[in-house]
Parts: structure tokens; sequence; C-alpha cells
């Protein structure tokens, strides 16, 4: 197989510029209703960006071990050509519907995704806070695997997926016509995914399409303002604190809550989840 690009490495440069040109937007319109940039926010999201690219070399190498045990034991092969480029990404996307509503409703998982949450902000560098913890998503697309998707198409679907959603991290696109509202998940569905507040919380989980979200029961459209964040906010900008701070809260409540069945609650129930 040709070797396919990483198409997150090399969109690195048009989303470094695409952050300036963004806050620049701030500087000379601004919105009342906009949170804009900080500082302190955006070097940490940077940070975590930045942590992630290196982290992730290593968590990927158990993963590819075994992806690739999975690939030779199926029989089955899916070529990557141009009509089943698109029906990958589809495929992927549903699978990445699963695993990032289980990042949000089981705490062992959320741990690791929290930090994409962590900020008060909605921007373009938001879209760069990522996890350093990301071995907890290969799972959800050993179908694939099974199914016969080499290792390396599957990481080059995946990079698609995810230079997709970088543009949605925005206050500045409001909505878009209905049909492509309707299908593709875009900023005004990403912002309500962002928000901590009421009914906004836990939905939108869609990377490209929102169709699963309509599906699925998970779909919520963007009403009153949105609050970013989380519900209990951590109040640092410390890029340690930031990676780990769920686990060490996890960490914490599993020494306090009794008995095996509260401490397995601990790690796989809902985040705040009390025992």
């Amino acid at each position: 197989m040709p070797e396919l690009p990483n198409v997150v490495l090399w969109s690195i440069p048009a989303f470094l510029l695409l952050i300036v040109l963004e806050s620049v937007s701030f500087v000379l319109h601004g919105d009342d209703d906009e949170l804009g940039y900080d500082a302190k926010d955006t070097a940490a999201s940077l940070a975590m960006g930045l942590g992630n690219v290196f982290v992730e070399a290593i968590w990927r190498i158990p993963a590819v071990a075994v992806y690739a045990a999975v690939y030779t034991l199926t029989p089955l092969r899916v070529d990557l050509t141009w009509w089943t480029l698109p029906l990958l990404l589809v495929a992927q996307d549903f699978f990445y519907y699963w695993s990032h509503r289980g990042h949000h409703v089981i705490r062992i998982l959320w741990a690791s995704h929290v930090v994409h949450h962590s900020s008060q902000r909605f921007n373009l560098s938001t879209a760069l806070r990522q996890t350093w913890t990301g071995l907890t998503s290969f799972p959800f697309y050993l179908p694939m695997v099974a199914l016969g998707v080499h290792p390396a198409v599957l990481a080059f679907i995946q990079s698609i997926n995810l230079v997709y959603q970088f543009w949605i991290h925005t206050e500045r696109i409001d909505r878009l016509p209905g049909p492509i509202e309707a299908v593709f998940n875009t900023p005004s569905h990403h912002r309500v995914h962002h928000a901590s507040q009421g009914s906004y919380l836990d939905r939108n989980f869609g990377g490209i399409l929102i169709v699963w979200d309509r599906l699925f029961g998970s779909f919520e459209p963007e009403g009153e303002r949105c609050v970013y964040g989380l519900t209990k906010n951590i109040g640092t900008y410390n890029p340690l604190r930031v990676a780990f701070h769920e686990y060490a809260a996890i960490a914490s409540d599993w020494n306090t809550v009794p008995g095996l069945r509260g401490k397995l609650g601990v790690l796989l129930r809902r985040p705040g989840w009390v025992g």
C-alpha cells in the first residue's frame, strides 16, 4: 500500500494561520456576545495540541499493534478507491459518534476527553486543545479493521475527520443554510456540544455528520447563548493539570468510595456520579 499523507500534520500551518486571522477579526470587528481570545487560554490550547502530536506517536504503537493483528487475522479487505473513500468516511464517522458519546458518559473515558472541553472560550485555538491520553479511542474502531480496512487507511480517514472539525470551533460563523445544518456538523451544532448548561449537556456528538445525533436522540439545536467550559471549571492554564486533573479526581474518589461496586462506579458511570 502506498504511504498515505498525515493530513493533520500537513494542516498545522493552516491551523495557525486561521487562528491568527480569527484573532485579528475580533480586534477589527468584535461582537459583544462573542468571547474572542485570551492569551493564557490560547497558550494552554496550543500547548495541549503540541503535546498531543508527540504523545500520540507513543500511544499509536500499541493501537497499531492490535490493529495489525486483527487485520492479519481477518480475510476481508477493503481497498481505498475513489468510491470507497466516501463510504469509509461515513463508516468512520459512525464509529466516531459512538466513541465520542462513550467518552462523555463513561468517566474513565471522560478523563481523557475532558481536556477538549476545559476551555471557557470557543475559538479555533480550542480545536487544538487535545488529550494526551488518546489510547482510549482505539477500541471503537476495531470493527472497521475487522471488516478489512487497513490500519493506515483508517488513520488517514481519521485525520480527515479531525481536520474537518477544526473549522467548526468558532463563534464567527452563524447558522448555515438549512440543508447543510440538517446533514453536517457545523459551528452552530458544535457550540451546543461545548456548552455546559441545561439541555446542551452531552449533545451533538457527530464529527463530520450530524445525522447520527438526529438518528440516535442526542441532537439539540442552538437556542440560548452557550456557556462554554465544564459544569465545574478547573481554573488553571497549567497544561499538566489540564491533561490529568480528572484522573487525579478519579483517584481521589476511588480511595473515598467504599466497596468494589462503588469503585467500579467511579470508573464506569457518568462523570459526577457519587456512590
